[in-house]
């Protein structure tokens, strides 16, 4: 659908410069965007290369918007502009709000107002499901779990019984929610398997990826805070607990009742130990594996970089030596003393 500049600038609160009457029908990249297309530039790069560019809008920062000629909206932070232009020209298809006639729905299933369910959804007993969802196809929802209004859960998604999930909450294809944390008591050599008896509660405006894994508290629950984000393919162990508005990149596991703080950013392939405390405002930058509390916000890696197979070898064996060095240094350090 077709938007002014003007629109564009009320609905984004940017400052707009040249021709408020401006159609735009889509939003494009800075290289490949042409007549009737927006772009954005964040990348402070681009800002000298802005003639090159042949759409009929940009998006650019605010900073230099004082003596810019041509047709653009001005924001402190262009990339959020991104983020709300990619809203409003969003094409990603919707469920019309009808019910399946293969869906198999409890009679005690409560469904709310505007609901949407594919072909083959099973909803399980004392559901209860709020106005406006959309549950696409092949998706399971144990009983007695709750699903708050205008939340989206893309197909095969599983959640099992006893969950709450919130407004707003985005759960992409193959995601399982609540299943059995890892929980097993070793006896005479065998295990004992300990039943799961939480949940896991998932808070408003939560996104989390396809083939994500949210294992169910053991005794209590497993919570994801508001406004938290989850790639594709991570683990989220039982009674785990991540504060709002953190997000986790792809491929990283948190294992079982570690706490993460407000506002962390978790790169991809991370993994935390159990029992761990993560407070506020810490980055983890991928790869890196995380065996203590942080208590500090801040910037924390320990992921090795790639390097020439040679030199990797070389300093694999140098790493395989540090025992024998550390024990001829305290050795020296005794002769040096014993001398003085």
């Amino acid at each position: 659908m077709k938007q002014t500049l003007a629109q564009l600038a009320k609905l984004l609160g940017a400052q707009l410069v040249g021709d408020p009457t401006l159609e735009i029908s889509k939003l494009a990249t800075f290289d490949s965007a042409s007549a009737g297309d927006i772009t954005f530039v964040s990348d402070k790069k681009l800002l000298t290369q802005l003639e090159r560019c042949h759409a009929s809008a940009i998006v650019l920062p605010t900073a230099i918007m004082e003596g810019y000629q041509g047709n653009a909206l001005f924001m402190d932070n262009p990339y959020v502009g991104y983020a709300m232009l990619a809203s409003i020209f969003d094409t990603t298809p919707n469920l019309s709000a009808n019910i399946a006639s293969s869906a198999c729905i409890d009679k005690s299933a409560t469904i709310g107002n505007n609901v949407a369910i594919a072909d083959n959804v099973v909803i399980g007993a004392n559901v209860e499901i709020g106005d406006n969802c959309q549950i696409f196809a092949n998706v399971v929802i144990g009983q007695q779990t709750k699903i708050n209004k205008n939340s989206k859960i893309y197909p095969n998604v599983t959640v099992y019984h006893d969950c709450v999930i919130g407004e707003r909450v985005i759960i992409h294809a193959n995601t399982v929610i609540g299943s059995d944390g890892f929980g097993n008591a070793p006896y005479q050599g065998k295990w004992v398997k300990i039943p799961q008896i939480g949940a896991v509660i998932i808070g408003d405006d939560v996104e989390i990826g396809s083939s994500t894994t949210i294992d169910r508290g053991a005794l209590s629950n497993t919570i994801i805070s508001d406004g938290v984000k989850i790639d594709n393919q991570c683990q989220i162990a039982h009674n785990v607990v991540i504060g709002a508005h953190t997000a986790i990149a792809g491929g990283s596991n948190i294992a079982g009742s570690t706490k993460i703080g407000k506002s962390c950013i978790i790169g991809g392939s991370v993994a935390m130990n159990g029992h761990l405390s993560i407070t506020d405002n810490v980055v983890i930058t991928g790869d890196s594996m995380v065996m203590r509390d942080v208590t500090e916000a801040g910037i924390y890696s320990s992921g090795v970089p790639a390097v020439d197979n040679k030199q990797w070898r070389k300093n694999t064996a140098h790493t395989l030596k540090i025992g024998d060095l550390f024990k001829r240094v305290k050795q020296l350090e005794q002769q040096l003393q014993e001398k003085d």
